[in-house]
């Protein structure tokens, strides 16, 4: 771990497992109270010189991108061995990491002079918190940990690190890279299990938590942010749907459908999971899916061949059979898959779903895996009612060859980002946010970078003033 600058090994370990062999590989160091207070005394040591030089904030970020380019091999196989993913995938993960602490350095924090006349200059500053802990989720352990570490780094606050007790090797990694770059106690890279994000949580020295993960999860950090009164930024996933409109070509749109739904093995927030398509599209849009399905190589993500890894641990890899099974026996018929694969590891077949609809734990729950529910409908109108109808509302996206039209109809849906004939593609400028369970806050662009601050006002008077005045 990376703590205060130095690289501790912990008093304890605990195993982390290949999902392609469903065996442990390596070890990883078991954070206790004792190193996790050190971690963030370190960091709040390191807050003050830390916050005085903006400049040097940013020569640090473009440093930490220089270090993810020269690390990109050996950080992808780290991903790739505890996370699951294709390596290809694994090495636009870091290289797109790499991108938001270049995108961070180059932000600017904003000052705002709101008055200034001949009694009186008011200027509204965004300063530091202090003291951040970031809690990232197994599916993106490096891009998501880059989302968090860049702007908060740039704010001027520091940062403990938690990676998922799944993927912690990737991010140590990244601490023990970055060890060099960025001065002593400013980030910190510590890791553990669900006990670990508790102590966070309460530390008292800790003063934001950004936290990526379950809503579950997620509500419990809210409750112990609420107890010590910290800000929280709080990403807890989506029930993303996509809205198949009467005009689209399914020739044309079926390869984007696939990939924003069965990319990283279905495992990411806003990746489609109910797919609605109308009725004069419908068994063209399921039969081109269903193609490209059955052709999706599905291995160990190590080799190059391999275009769907598996599930990345045991609980999730039950939880999608558990899911399947129910839609099963409760009439649903597979067009792709339906099953485990045979053999060791995580590995589950594309599988396309049809004669389901909400009121099955597979439309009504997320996922989270290579399954893909597709649900006809005859209005536009009962599309957009029956997309909204989830207590998520991270993403969704509208397919159509009328892009005003379709635009339309991604407006009445109520999300934080809305796609047309596109994704899932998320950039560093734009804000990521969620509507209703699906989050609290913002991450990226300007927006998520101020999520790191806090204001202050300087009212100065120009002239000297009576004390009665």
């Amino acid at each position: 771990m990376l703590v205060g600058g130095g690289l501790l090994d912990g008093s304890e370990s605990f195993p982390v497992t290949n999902p392609a062999t469903a065996e442990a590989f390596e070890t990883a160091p078991l954070c206790r109270r004792e190193e996790l207070d050190r971690a963030v005394e370190a960091a709040e040591r390191a807050s003050f010189s830390w916050s005085a030089d903006e400049n040097a904030r940013r020569r640090v970020l473009r440093a930490c991108a220089r270090v993810l380019d020269e690390e990109r091999e050996p950080l992808a196989r780290l991903v790739t061995l505890e996370q699951g993913k294709p390596l290809g995938d694994a090495r636009e993960e870091v290289d797109s990491a790499a991108e938001w602490f270049r995108y961070a350095a180059g932000l600017t924090i904003p000052i705002e002079r709101v008055c200034d006349d001949s009694d009186t200059r008011v200027e509204i500053r965004h300063e530091p918190l202090g003291v951040v802990a970031a809690i990232v989720p197994w599916n993106f352990p490096i891009l998501l940990a880059a989302w968090k570490i860049a702007p908060a780094l740039l704010a001027g606050d520091t940062v403990v690190l938690k990676p998922s007790p799944f993927t912690p090797l990737s991010a140590l990694a990244l601490g023990r890279s970055l060890a060099e770059i960025v001065p002593a106690g400013v980030l910190n890279v510590v890791s553990g299990g669900d006990k670990l994000g508790a102590l966070m949580s309460e530390h008292e020295l800790i003063r934001k938590i950004s936290f990526t993960g379950s809503v579950a999860t997620g509500k419990k950090v809210a409750a112990a942010a609420a107890a010590g009164l910290k800000r929280a930024t709080l990403e807890m996933g989506g029930n993303d749907a996509a809205v198949v409109l009467d005009d689209a070509r399914p020739e044309a749109i079926a390869k984007g459908l696939f990939r924003a739904a069965f990319a990283n093995c279905g495992q990411s927030c806003c990746a489609i999971k109910r797919l609605y398509v109308h009725e004069d599209r419908y068994k063209a849009v399921v039969e081109s899916l269903a193609e490209i399905a059955v052709r999706t190589r599905i291995g160990d993500g190590l080799k190059e061949d391999t275009e769907m890894g598996p599930l990345n641990n045991q609980p999730q890899y039950e939880r999608v059979g558990e899911l399947v099974d129910d839609a099963r026996t409760g009439g649903a018929r597979f067009a792709a898959g339906g099953a485990p694969l045979r053999g060791k590891g995580y590995f589950y077949d594309a599988t396309v779903v049809t004669e389901v609809s909400e009121g099955l734990r597979l439309v009504d729950e997320e996922q989270f895996g290579p399954v893909l529910p597709i649900m006809p409908y005859r209005s536009v109108e009962e599309a957009v009612e029956r997309a909204n109808a989830t207590g998520f509302g991270l993403s969704a996206s509208v397919w159509s060859s009328d892009l005003d039209r379709a635009a339309d109809v991604g407006r009445a849906l109520q999300c934080g980002t809305v796609w047309i004939n596109q994704h899932a593609v998320v950039l560093p400028q734009l804000p990521f946010s969620g509507w209703k369970d699906s989050s609290i806050g913002v991450e990226n662009g300007p927006w998520g970078l101020l999520g790191y601050t806090q204001l202050r006002t300087i009212q100065v008077a120009k002239k000297e003033r009576s004390r009665d005045a």
